[in-house]
């Protein structure tokens, strides 16, 4: 009796631990209109006009920050990091 016992509790604990190491089913997607550009004058070359984003640590960056200090690389990553 205490084989059985046994046995059927370390079936339910690999059955657990199965189910949670399953992947959750995934959403299903909503369709969504594309994103619209924005209206810009800017051509390519100009100069970059000056905006603010956070940095990794959270902290405010603006782009004057470092005219005349660094040189500065713009890097767009469509949709990369957004999970669609």
């Amino acid at each position: 009796m205490k084989t059985i016992l046994s046995l059927a509790l370390l079936f339910a604990c690999a059955s657990l631990t199965w189910a949670q190491t399953m992947p959750a089913a995934p959403a299903i997607a909503q369709p969504q209109a594309p994103p619209v550009a924005p209206k810009t004058h800017l051509k390519v070359g100009d100069a970059a006009p000056d905006f603010a984003l956070t940095d990794t640590a959270g902290k405010p960056v603006k782009l004057s920050d470092y005219k005349g200090k660094k040189s500065v690389v713009l890097a767009f990553y469509v949709l990369a990091f957004t999970g669609g």
